[in-house]
């Protein structure tokens, strides 16, 4: 079987909506990350701090069939009326090591099941 890593980073406050998309979408384990990120467009400053919002990285082992039903439930999440709220990418696992043997099964289950 074949796995892609999904990467999601979205601010904080959509993190349990992303969550819930990524679910519907087939993803069954998720790993949380808090991040802050360092952007092209200049942020407010405080006393001379940069003010940034925290961020929620999101990273899913999935098959790699689920890989793009998992990307465009981030699309419908993260991107409104042209503006992006995050961003969301995928990447081909070349070797994976660590994987539960039920977690496995899980993933040959929802494979047969239609989304």
């Amino acid at each position: 079987m074949k796995f892609s890593i999904v990467v999601a980073i979205t601010p904080e406050e959509l993190e349990q909506h992303a969550i819930e998309a990524a679910q519907q979408a087939g993803a069954a384990g998720i790993t949380l990350l808090n991040g802050r990120g360092i952007g092209a467009k200049t942020k407010k400053t405080f006393f001379g701090m940069t003010f940034e919002g925290s961020q929620s990285v999101l990273l899913m082992v999935v098959a790699k069939s689920l890989a793009e039903p998992v990307l465009e439930a981030m699309h419908g999440l993260l991107v409104h009326d042209g503006d992006s709220r995050g961003l969301a990418f995928s990447l081909p696992i070349e070797h994976l090591t660590g994987i539960d043997l039920s977690q496995l099964e899980q993933f040959e289950q929802r494979l047969q099941r239609p989304l």
